[in-house]
């Protein structure tokens, strides 16, 4: 039976290419996820990351000594000795490229960071310990994409995703494609599933499990070649998946040989009908849904993209939760198996597409290109929340030939989702099912093709730091509103998909001076600007009140002075404005500048009778939201802005204490009621105490009244204190538990496995 296990603990890292009979002193020891250089969140080099590396795990499979840890036991029961089991190794991804090495012997490679591959190490394995050794290249090769030229992000190296060890039957499951029909009159379910090798007597089991756990239907079909389809006759009544209630269900199929189960593997799936249509929109289970959102990075500060599952799942939530999102795209690369998970379990459609940006190498870069396109849907087909493949290279000129094959292999692969490939100018050759164009003409182009999805926007246009003047902010986020407004208020255009989420790390060529694009509407450490604000106010009071002054509140901060209009991000009917004792008033959204918004910005004039200048006195701003007549939220900002308190906070209050689960230590230096203030600029210093490290610069000079660091898990349960001092502000603590690591299976992905052995890899 197949065992899949998780083999991220114990390896050893060496910042160089170490030979293989090199000492372990050479090494450190590491847990994976891991970055081959942790850096400062700002002000570093690329070329820091650009070297070749080497990872070292001893181990044992088959008895002998069993390694300390978490991760895979000796002698796993059914599989007594190696020729009963084909033995995989596999990696959700490396960065840019490695060669993996066991006993001494080359059992696989693969070129490219972002799509998972697998190694056979079956024929390499021994009694007792095994030494597995991947010499990791991280340089920014011109043959693997995205490079070859200039590239507005960075691929931080090292083993940055999980890795797995997987034992199956040498006759097991490949792969397995779940499409359902019909899903809104009488649904209909199949599954086409792909073994390794085909022989007489093979049948299949599929059943059908609901979200608690139950069996609810079977199926049964005899296998007549390599890919065979199942078929469900019927079907009990089943919920649809959608963005507000995304129920999931789960496939598993059993392979039968001879009356004997050899392997089982399961996937899950939803019942929904997405789909773009010529009329201009898009459908969700037969609803036109205007599609909002935002790009996403794959990237964080210190840790480059060696996040681990706490932290790409909660990126997921905050685009969803904290920015209203109902779409993101994965710009520009498969990204991780994590965040895509948490996309589906919370309704957070997703747009998918290759690696890339600008530019198309030679034909041994396109077969790169078209390789990682088949992993990448083979992967990740099943997802509800995946309603687009993007087929072309971000931003690229036309090239038909390579297009054309790329938009047969999706349909190819996947014939019940639609294409769209994204360009950056009109006119372009339409090759795929929906045009989408990053459209940074700060109104929006007139559609030629249909359908039409706006895949990025603002972004670069207007790049914004948290410690910007006041009047940059708010057109910041007005910028945002007007593109929002104008495409929901086009029939002619699905959605908008905005440039970013967050800001991101990037080569001199297209950063800050500190080498950061603050494009994002949230910063490096995902907090937030006012932008986000915008965002977030999208949603209906019921879920969650929203209420965000854009304002510092200061006499000079604007060009001219004073604090005229105040806009005010917020999804309430109405706001009220009390500054000090004076009760400015009740004021409603701007629907007549943002008419097609849920909750347009509130744009309040006539505050010049309440300036401070000429007066004794500066007063508190006090705001107040309304729903339907009941106060429901309320804002106060301090007059004086001076720092009164140091924030500290965490996003949980648990870790496992697994080597590699972190959590946000967020800080902030605010007012009396809690507004970070972007200009006290204080250095903050941190101590911990307890089985945990701090992740980032300690201590950390602080501009722009907010940052970020990360509290990482070390292997032993017990309880983590931070304390964090600031000049003249109390001492902030916080406290959370590491906890005993779960033991957790793991995750059956489908994975790309080449028919050739002993080496098994795809490039």
């Amino acid at each position: 039976m197949r065992k899949q296990s998780f083999f991220n603990h114990n390896w050893r890292y060496a910042a160089q290419k170490a030979a293989l009979d090199a000492p372990d002193d050479l090494f450190e020891a590491v847990t994976l996820p891991h970055a081959n250089k942790i850096f400062p969140h700002s002000n570093f080099d690329n070329q820091e990351y650009q070297f070749i590396s080497t990872y070292r795990k001893t181990f044992s499979v088959w008895g002998g000594n069993r390694e300390d840890g978490a991760d895979v036991p000796a002698g796993p029961e059914g599989y007594a000795r190696g020729q009963d089991a084909l033995v995989f190794l596999d990696f959700d991804g490396v960065m840019l490229a490695c060669t993996v090495f066991l006993n001494g012997k080359m059992v696989g490679e693969h070129l490219g960071g972002y799509a998972p591959f697998s190694v056979e190490i079956s024929g390499e394995l021994r009694d007792g310990e095994n030494i597995l050794t991947v010499y990791v290249d991280s340089r920014e090769r011109k043959d693997i994409p995205p490079y070859g030229h200039l590239v507005d992000y960075l691929t931080f190296g090292g083993i940055y995703r999980d890795v797995y060890l997987r034992m199956v039957s040498p006759i097991h499951i490949e792969n397995m494609f779940i499409q359902t029909a019909d899903v809104l009159n009488d649904p209909r379910l199949f599954c086409d599933v792909r073994v390794n090798h085909f022989s007489e007597g093979l049948s299949l089991k599929a059943t059908l499990v609901d979200s608690q756990g139950d069996e609810i239907a079977s199926a049964y079909q005899t296998a007549a070649q390599k890919t065979t389809r199942v078929t469900f006759e019927a079907l009990p009544a089943t919920a649809l998946w959608s963005i507000e209630s995304p129920t999931l269900y789960s496939l598993q199929v059993s392979l039968i040989q001879n009356g004997e189960i050899v392997d089982t593997l399961s996937s899950r799936f939803g019942f929904r009908q997405a789909e773009f249509r010529p009329d201009g929109g898009f459908y969700l289970n037969g609803d036109r849904i205007p599609l909002v959102g935002l790009n996403r990075h794959q990237t964080y500060p210190y840790i480059g993209a060696a996040a681990p599952r706490r932290l790409q799942r909660q990126d997921a939530e905050i685009i969803k939760y904290e920015l209203a999102c109902n779409v993101v795209r994965t710009s520009h690369y498969p990204q991780s198996p994590h965040f895509l998970d948490r996309c589906d379990e919370i309704g957070l459609l997703v747009f998918e597409e290759i690696t890339g940006w600008q530019h198309v190498g030679d034909d041994k870069w396109q077969a790169i290109c078209l390789d990682e396109l088949e992993v990448m849907i083979e992967r990740d087909r099943n997802r509800p929340a995946v309603i687009l493949w993007g087929v072309r290279v971000n931003e690229s000129g036309d090239n038909d030939d390579l297009y054309a094959r790329t938009n047969a292999l999706a349909h190819k692969l996947d014939p019940s989702r639609q294409t769209g490939g994204v360009r950056d100018f009109l006119g372009s050759s339409f090759l795929e099912d929906v045009y989408t164009l990053n459209d940074f003409s700060n109104g929006i182009q007139k559609p030629r093709e249909q359908p039409h999805l706006i895949t990025e926007y603002s972004g670069h246009m207007f790049p914004t730091k948290i410690w910007d003047h006041e009047e940059r902010l708010i057109e910041h986020a007005l910028l945002h509103a007007k593109i929002c407004n104008l495409q929901i208020g086009n029939e002619k255009i699905a959605g908008a998909i905005g440039w970013c989420a967050f800001d991101y790390a990037t080569h001199i060529e297209f950063g800050s001076g500190d080498r950061i694009c603050y494009h994002g509407v949230m910063d490096i450490f995902r907090m937030p600007k006012w932008a986000a604000y915008l965002y977030q106010s999208q949603q209906a009071p019921a879920k969650k009140a929203v209420l965000q002054a854009a304002t510092h509140w200061t006499m000079g901060d604007r060009n001219g002075g004073g604090n005229n209009p105040i806009t005010v991000f917020s999804n309430c009917d109405e706001v009220e404005i009390i500054i000090g004792e004076n009760n400015v008033g009740r004021f409603q959204p701007d629907f007549d500048s943002y008419p097609h918004l849920a909750h347009p910005p509130f744009v309040i004039h006539g505050l010049n009778a309440y300036s401070a200048w000429g007066q004794a006195e500066f007063y508190d701003l006090h705001l107040v939201g309304y729903v339907q007549g009941e106060a429901v939220i309320e804002q106060w900002i301090s007059s004086s802005r001076l720092p009164k308190r140091l924030a500290l906070s965490t996003d949980s209050d648990e870790l496992q204490a697994d080597g590699t689960d972190m959590t946000r230590l967020m800080f902030k230096v605010t007012d009396e009621f809690g507004n970070p203030l972007p200009y006290a600029a204080k250095v903050v210093s941190f101590e911990l105490e307890g089985e945990a490290e701090l992740i980032g610069e300690n201590p950390f000079p602080l501009i722009g009244g907010q940052a970020a660091l990360y509290i990482k898990a070390g292997h032993q349960p017990g309880r983590v204190t931070v304390r964090a001092d600031a000049p003249g502000l109390p001492q902030a603590l916080v406290s959370l538990a590491i906890v005993p690591a779960a033991a957790v299976e793991g995750r059956k992905f489908q994975r790309r496995i080449s028919k050739s052995s002993p080496i098994s890899f795809r490039g």
